[in-house]
């Protein structure tokens, strides 16, 4: 996988500029779609992984990606024999998985996520150094929640669950009670090195921690994860996830406790041999820095 593919896929968005670049990459993605259980399927395409609930009561739609990518999702949502989508819902504000809000909106399909979701895709702002503009009215979240909501639908009872984020201050779980699905949004990335805690959009590693757990709580040996980047998972990968991540806040904080600058504490290299992926998103020194600033800003929470 190339750099630029790799910036495109896993994050986050493009400057305007870069927008015409972004169609041409995403000209050979294929949307791929994988049933899970009857009723619940992942499509996996370019950015964040979408998850579908569909039935006789209609189409539930987890993120959506790209814009250029809209009739492609379209035509593997058609594929799995599932009517067009009536509901969408977001995880969180980033373009990967809300860049096809504006589409989805246009075709008369409600929107729905955490209150913060709206504020800040309202808003627009910097993500990762990429500048993120204001979305128009019609990809907003028109249905917006404070802590969460349950859809009763295809057969099965579907949990959006607002943990307190930690990815960003709007992330959302959602969890198939019957069908024992759990979407995590970007609160987990699996095989994609460590987390992407983007604390310009309220995250912080310590919510982080406390929202995982809450996911824990939820599953057991069988349940089926769809992270919100990389391949499906199981619980044992959850709870490795969240060993990884406790151990390098550990690690850095005591850092951070006996007196080190930032700068030290990125020179001491406290996090060899914890990613789980050699070339992931996110660098060492930038997790090192994200929980440096989750460990100063924790009480402003």
């Amino acid at each position: 996988m190339n750099y630029r593919r790799l910036i495109l896929a896993m994050a986050l968005t493009l400057p305007l500029a870069g927008a015409a670049q972004a169609q041409a990459d995403l000209s050979n993605v294929q949307v791929r779609a994988e049933r899970i259980k009857p009723g619940v399927a992942v499509l996996f395409g370019s950015g964040g992984n979408i998850g579908v609930s569909y039935g006789e009561d209609g189409t539930v739609l987890i993120d959506d990606e790209f814009a250029p990518l809209t009739a492609r999702i379209q035509a593997a949502i058609a594929g799995l024999g599932a009517s067009p989508v009536k509901f969408l819902v977001n995880t969180h504000w980033h373009a990967d998985h809300t860049g096809g809000n504006e589409n989805f909106g246009k075709a008369g399909v409600t929107i729905f996520a955490q209150d913060n979701v709206r504020v800040r895709m309202a808003a627009g702002g910097l993500v990762n150094g990429a500048r993120t503009e204001p979305a128009p009215k019609v990809a907003l979240p028109v249905v917006t929640y404070e802590t969460g909501l349950t859809f009763h639908l295809n057969g099965d009872t579907i949990d959006v669950i607002h943990t307190g984020g930690g990815h960003t201050d709007g992330d959302s779980l959602i969890y198939w009670r019957n069908a024992n699905v759990l979407h995590t949004g970007d609160m987990m990335m699996h095989r994609s090195g460590f987390p992407f805690v983007d604390v310009n959009s309220g995250g912080n590693v310590g919510h982080l921690i406390s929202s995982i757990d809450q996911m824990i709580a939820l599953t057991n040996a069988d349940t089926v994860i769809i992270p919100g980047h990389g391949p499906l998972a199981d619980r044992a990968a959850l709870l490795a996830w969240r060993g990884m991540i406790a151990t390098a806040k550990e690690r850095v904080e005591r850092l951070k406790d006996q007196g080190r600058t930032l700068a030290q504490a990125k020179a001491a290299k406290p996090l060899a041999g914890l990613s789980n992926a050699p070339n992931g998103f996110v660098s060492d020194d930038a997790f090192v820095e994200a929980i440096w600033v989750s460990a100063e800003g924790h009480h402003h929470h």
